[in-house]
Parts: structure tokens; sequence; C-alpha cells
């Protein structure tokens, strides 16, 4: 797994590319809190290039949502392929995350 964080318009795109899994989840979830730490509230992950996500990989999304809704910032996730939609269409997290098509549209989401 790679973790490559990018400023666009304010908001910070995280890219995930490879597997997130249960070996990379503890180090996905300690990126993601030291930049909330910066005090940064507005974030898209951009899974284009994320292969795998399993129940641990799930887990650091619903943490990730759940900080930054608690710093009444803004999540969107994006660029996610068929398997990964099935994973977070299965697991119910559709229903509960925005989510884009592309990482200009998760942007323009977050700046809305």
């Amino acid at each position: 797994m790679n973790i490559v964080t990018a400023q666009r318009e304010g908001v910070t795109v995280i890219s995930i590319e490879g597997r997130l899994d249960g070996h990379h989840a503890q180090s996905a979830e300690a990126a993601f809190l030291a930049l909330t730490g910066e005090g940064r509230t507005r974030f898209v992950f951009d899974f284009a290039d994320m292969q795998y996500i399993s129940s641990a990989g799930l887990r650091v999304v619903l943490v990730a949502a759940k900080k930054v809704r608690s710093l009444q910032g803004r999540l969107v996730c994006a660029n996610m392929s068929d398997q990964v939609r099935d994973v977070f269409e299965m697991s119910g997290f559709l229903s509960i995350l925005e989510t884009a098509e592309s990482t200009d549209g998760a942007i323009a989401l977050v700046n809305a």
C-alpha cells in the first residue's frame, strides 16, 4: 500500500494505492489522523488505484468519517472500482458515506 496526499482547492486528497487490508490499516489510520491533527477537515479519499479493501480497511474509512464528522468537516470517497464499490455496498457503507465518480466531482461536493 502507498498513500499519496495532495491539496486541491482547499481539500486534502488522499490517494490509496494497492491493498488497504489488515497489514496496512494501522498505518493508513495513523496517516489520516496526523492530517486531522494538522487542522485539516475537508477530505477526498481517492480509490482509483486501490485494488482491494478488507474489513480492516473499511474500519479505517469509518474511523475517518466519524472523525471528520466530529470536526464538522466533510469526507467524500471517489473513483471506486466495481470490486471496491461492491464491498462498500455489501457492508452498508454506501448508505452512510458520500461518494463521487471522480476526484473532481468529489472536490466539488466537499466545497459545496
